[in-house]
């Protein structure tokens, strides 16, 4: 670290300090913005897979729910594929539930972006 001090004896911060405090907070707002849109997408990921079971309104927003907490299972996007398919059964392939996850992020980043 290089730590300089102003002639008064002040500490200030080298243009080394402030790039990587800059790049520490982008690194977090980053980290923030991938959590939410997978968590987006899930939810819209919750919805599509509602439809397809028929259910709507309350009942459909429930199981999107449902579908959001599942991600929290272990890391990556495994337990929210094994949930949707274990419920879709025969309506979807896990290639096409797989498929619609990964349409699914970019429309949940848009989102967000457009709510900012």
């Amino acid at each position: 670290m290089n730590i300089q001090f102003s002639a008064r004896g002040e500490y200030e911060m080298s243009t080394f300090d402030e790039r990587e405090d800059a790049f520490e907070a982008k690194f977090a707002r980053d980290a923030e913005m991938q959590f939410k849109a997978e968590a987006r997408r899930n939810k819209l990921l919750g919805l599509w897979a509602a439809d397809l079971l028929g259910k709507s309104g309350e009942e459909a927003n429930a199981y999107a729910s449902e579908v959001v907490k599942a991600d929290f299972e272990e890391p990556g996007d495994d337990d929210v594929l094994r949930k949707v398919a274990g419920d879709l059964g025969d309506l979807a392939s896990n290639e096409d539930i797989r498929a619609k996850m990964n349409e699914l992020i970019g429309v949940a980043k848009t989102q967000l972006m457009e709510e900012l």
